[in-house]
């Protein structure tokens, strides 16, 4: 099995299949070879069954398309793309609405702009009212195409959200905006960072996990 290797001070080997389905071995720099090769060798059907899911991602990407009459998620409920007379695109609470006769590759790109402008109102509205909620005030409120991680937090007290959170339900969405204004507070994710979340969110770990779940749905869907 063809695998690479990263080496750091890391204590422990791990094994991670990235989204091309290449295999990394993250090993501490003292680890010696035969080790890595029977530890990889001991998680061989964990890795060909992840190896099998990447693959079938993969397919599932090359195939995504959109066109009009599809249902796209938003904020946990799902709303069609449908033909608007005139040249115009936005989101009306019922439909993302577009001119009609696109072709599927400019359906995708103003589709992604509607998301992108439904992000700015609507995640700079819940956050600040997070932040007032719990006196966590960020200096910035910013939404990019981050395509691996939903929000990050910078030294200067600055949010960034990706638009791709807008995907998902509200519980997730919020969960996302808690977590990063708890980085406000504490930039790590030490038991005092964990604390700040639960005091706000007691049932975290349970929109954890529904994150998680969301982010392998989304990895069938190209939306690069």
């Amino acid at each position: 099995m063809t695998y690479n290797i990263i080496r750091s001070k890391r204590k422990t080997i791990a094994i991670y299949i990235t989204k091309e389905g290449q295999v990394e071995v993250r090993a501490p720099h003292k680890a010696k070879q035969k080790d890595i090769n029977a530890f990889v060798l001991s998680k061989k059907d964990w890795i060909e069954k992840h190896l099998k899911r990447v693959e079938e991602a993969k397919e599932s990407r090359l195939d995504f398309t959109l066109n009009y009459g599809v249902h796209l998620r938003l904020m946990g409920k799902v709303y069609p793309i449908v033909e608007r007379l005139g040249d115009k695109i936005g989101f009306d609470g019922q439909c993302f609405y577009l001119p009609p006769d696109l072709p599927p590759s400019l359906i995708k790109e103003m589709v992604i702009s509607i998301y992108k402008q439904v992000a700015k109102g609507t995640l700079t509205h819940r956050t600040m009212a997070y932040a007032r909620e719990t006196g966590l005030m960020p200096t910035a409120i910013k939404v990019n195409s981050a395509k691996t991680r939903w929000g990050s937090c910078s030294s200067k007290k600055s949010i960034n959200f990706s638009w791709r959170l807008m995907m998902a339900d509200e519980e997730v969405v919020d969960y996302v905006i808690v977590h990063e204004l708890a980085h406000l507070k504490e930039l790590n994710h030490s038991p005092r960072f964990w604390a700040v979340v639960e005091s706000v969110l007691p049932d975290y770990k349970k929109r954890q996990k529904r994150l998680k779940d969301f982010q392998k749905e989304i990895s069938h869907e190209n939306w690069e």
